[in-house]
């Protein structure tokens, strides 16, 4: 939440410079709001990120204990495509249909029934492939020259194609997303550029809790109650 705090300041410090260009300039791409339906792509990187829920219950008859968390978050990359229809003034449906990658680092400390450590914290990588369905509402402020913030939300549906591929852990495949960010609109002279950070909170429980079975592997399943899927996006759109 920080980051996307600090990351939607810098957008209105940038859209601030563009605002206090010359007033008496023609605007670029006048009509362009006024268009019923536009296409474009975007690209964009990702943080992935797990809020973990421990069990903090031995997983051995001799009290021994496994505590898990995500550290060291990895960048990823999104691509897709921008279907825009107008609904009204200031209000638009997006479908942004596209596929992601990214990576979680799942670490684990071991602690004997006294709380000590036992030996090195053990981490490894959980690599995702989400073929993703958002379909958002954007709110649009009024436009400043040729800049214009605005606010989206909505829902996002994402399909992990890669699920089947990891170690330790055996993750479900689907889940559902809730949806919210600001970003602000620039427009250029032959096209429209839009920078926006956006935050993904997962409403599903990733964890398949039958694991991966192989051996060995039961402990880190055990360790774990739920894990909830967090993911912070940074976008550019092309439309």
């Amino acid at each position: 939440m920080k980051k996307l705090l600090i990351v939607i300041f810098l957008l209105v410090q940038v859209s601030a410079v563009f605002a206090q260009g010359k007033r008496s300039r023609i605007p670029n791409l006048r009509s362009f709001d006024e268009r019923p339906l536009h296409f474009g792509f975007l690209i964009g990187i990702n943080t992935m990120d797990f809020k973990v829920y421990n069990t903090g219950m031995p997983i051995s008859v001799d009290g021994e204990l496994l505590y898990a968390d995500v550290v060291d978050l990895t960048p990823g990359l999104n691509i897709g495509i921008v279907s825009s229809y107008k609904l009204r003034e200031h209000l638009n449906l997006r479908f942004l249909p596209g596929i992601s990658f990214g990576q979680r680092n799942m670490s684990y400390i071991r602690y004997d029934g006294d709380g000590n450590m036992v030996g090195e914290r053990e981490t490894f990588k959980i690599k995702s492939t989400y073929l993703e369905f958002p379909l958002l509402l954007k709110y649009n402020a009024f436009r400043m020259h040729n800049a214009k913030p605005y606010l989206v939300g909505g829902f996002n549906t994402r399909f992990d194609l890669a699920k089947d591929k990891q170690d330790k852990l055996l993750l479900n495949s689907l889940d559902g997303y809730l949806e919210f960010g600001a970003g602000f609109d620039f427009y250029l002279t032959y096209f429209r550029l839009s920078v926006e950070a956006k935050m993904s909170i997962g409403l599903a429980d990733m964890l398949n809790h039958d694991g991966t079975g192989e051996p060995g592997d039961e402990a880190y399943t055990e360790a774990l109650n739920k894990l909830n899927s967090r993911i912070f996006c940074l976008t550019f759109y092309f439309e």
